[in-house]
């Protein structure tokens, strides 16, 4: 049976499969309705936006009357999404894609929605009701002499429909219809969205052909890649699901599809996510590399690197899709998921200093010269002005890794710094970018070091804490596995990650919270517990490493292998935005790690 949505019409939101073009995505319920969709780019005003306000927001439902089961599934090595629905009279199948054509993206948006009929004879009832673009526009129909049009500020839609579709309302704010599917039935339901633009209006056997080439795409993206992990299923399920939060246009990388779901039910820790953090856009990249999509990767590390670079001086914690400042955070007024609120656009990082993303940048460059790349003078000069300036800069409080209005001496962020300037001294020492200054960056290096040891290290927990003077934990150093910190300090890493399985952990003692004292304002964290795993694997314990793998797979992945940021151990949902591009990153390079690699 599908998830079962709440009173007021809300689906879980680890329920959610999404397709993509690799400028938009949307979500997708198991009961057939399509309630996020921000078209025709992933940073617009949405389009559809159920998800934020269930009894009234946009939405696109194709939902099958008296159904009794509901299986879903990616085609193999895909983005498509196909869902076999069983009602009491019969079995259809639904297969779903966001098209592109045969030069990568369409120039306009294409949802298309394939039904067949397998056995017997199932009705589907159709509404697409166009949102309000977040409270700024009022939609309205225009009968055209080429279709009716509906209006949502400057986006111009048309749903297109085989002739057996039967349609009831179709006025300003809705169109209402069904379909009845039998046995060897074939039909197509499409949403076309532009922009400013003209509106194509194709004819439904191209755009039901562009489903089957969309999938090939896929295929095709897939059979090029690299990937040698034992867990190569789920490996490449998470790389597909990094497609989702990649901007074509430009490169950039964003966080997640959706904004402002909540991180606790009814709670005010609502964030837009639909912006590139140079954190996790440079984790993405080396997830790329390492699965040897070398195209994306290179897109990325060029956008991610001009990006800073036209920004300079100083090194901001994320930009927008286009590479520009993230706009000043504000609310909007909207319900919001299960009523949770504020719901906020914008983001207030944006203005924060994260001393950490230094190392975040030099340890992407690192992975993409050890990859066999070779660097422009322009990012050569750019990598050494970074590296100059984290020396400078270390010691400054921060807002940390979790972006807290509380400035501290965070300690993720001085190892951050630690291994943005050892990685600065292996790029001079390997000829890639200048000497200059690799006397001072090795002195540095060894400081920072010393400086977490004497400040950063309490004795009673046996643990690194969250910053100089705390007796907090914060899950966010098992990081540092991957980043040497267990090479040089392996007893005190190894203490430390213990301590947190005691003090973060819920009571399976697999799940982590970010940091103490987060236990009762949201849920766990997803991707700190793949951190674990990798801070298990890579320091050769295999066996932990590998049950603690298995056991979130079994958790926190829905039945399509898409995760969100967070999970409620108590009420066993996921919270958050999704799907998340750090839990599935995470993944990746904890599958990694069991391997040893």
């Amino acid at each position: 049976m599908p998830a079962t949505r709440d009173a007021d019409g809300y689906a879980p939101i680890h329920a959610y499969a999404a397709i993509g073009d690799g400028r938009s995505s949307a979500l997708i319920a198991p009961d057939g309705s399509i309630d996020w969709w921000c078209a025709p780019c992933m940073d617009a005003p949405p389009l559809l936006d159920r998800l934020l306000d269930a009894p009234a927001g946009g939405r696109f439902v194709l939902q099958p009357r008296d159904v009794q089961q509901v299986q879903r599934r990616y085609r193999d090595n895909s983005n498509v999404l196909e869902t076999d629905v069983r009602t009491a009279t019969g079995l259809a199948r639904v297969t779903e894609s966001l098209n592109s054509g045969p030069a990568g993206r369409l120039p306009w948006s294409e949802l298309a929605r394939r039904l067949e009929g397998l056995e017997g004879e199932v009705t589907f009832d159709l509404l697409y009701q166009p949102g309000t673009r977040a409270g700024t526009c009022t939609p309205w129909m225009s009968d055209t002499p080429n279709g009716c049009v509906h209006h949502a500020g400057p986006v111009m839609t048309v749903l297109r429909y085989s002739e057996r579709v039967e349609i009831d309302t179709c006025d300003d704010r809705e169109l209402r219809g069904s379909l009845t599917l039998r046995t060897g039935d074939r039909d197509m339901i499409a949403l076309l969205a532009s922009q400013d633009e003209v509106l194509p209006v194709p004819p439904l056997a191209d755009i039901d052909t562009r489903i089957d080439r969309s999938d090939r795409e896929w295929r095709q993206w897939v059979d090029d890649l690299h990937c040698d992990a034992s867990r190569h299923a789920e490996v490449i399920r998470s790389a597909l699901a990094l497609k989702f939060l990649w901007f074509a246009p430009t490169g950039a990388i964003a966080a997640a599809v959706s904004a402002s779901l909540p991180e606790r039910i009814g709670g005010d820790k609502n964030w837009d996510y639909r912006y590139a953090w140079v954190r996790d856009a440079a984790y993405v990249i080396k997830t790329f590399l390492r699965v040897g999509a070398l195209p994306d990767a290179k897109a990325g590390f060029s956008w991610l690197m001009t990006t800073i670079g036209r920004h300079r001086p100083g090194l901001a914690p994320c930009y927008t899709l286009r590479g520009e400042r993230v706009e000043k955070e504000r609310c909007i007024d909207v319900r919001g998921y299960r009523n949770s609120q504020p719901v906020r656009v914008g983001n207030a990082a944006a203005e924060q200093l994260q001393t950490c993303a230094y190392g975040d940048v030099l340890e992407m460059a690192s992975r993409m010269i050890d990859a066999g790349h070779i660097l422009d003078p322009t990012t050569a000069r750019l990598l050494f002005e970074l590296a100059d300036e984290c020396a400078d800069n270390w010691m400054r409080k921060d807002s940390g890794f979790w972006e807290l209005g509380d400035a501290q001496h965070y300690t993720m962020s001085k190892v951050e710094c630690w291994m943005a300037l050892r990685r600065a001294c292996e790029l001079a020492e390997a000829g890639h970018i200048t000497t200059a200054r690799l006397p001072r960056w090795e002195r540095e290096k060894d400081r920072i070091l010393d400086w977490v040891d004497a400040h950063c290290w309490d004795e009673a927990k046996q643990s690194y804490v969250m910053h100089a003077g705390s007796d907090r934990l914060d899950a966010s150093l098992m990081l540092a596995s991957r980043f040497g910190l267990g090479d040089v300090r392996r007893e005190r890493f190894i203490s430390t990650r213990e301590a947190m399985r005691r003090e973060l952990s819920d009571d399976s003692g697999d799940l982590l919270w970010r940091y103490s004292g987060m236990q009762d304002c949201e849920g766990t964290f997803i991707s700190c517990a793949f951190w674990m795993v990798e801070a298990y694997g890579l320091l050769g314990e295999t066996e932990e490493a590998n049950r603690l793998f298995g056991a979130l797979l079994a958790r926190v992945q829905n039945d399509v292998g898409l995760m969100p940021e967070m999970w409620d151990p108590q009420q066993e949902q996921g919270l958050g935005n999704t799907p998340q591009g750090l839990s599935h990153l995470a993944l990746v390079h904890a599958a990694y790690a069991i391997d040893g690699q």
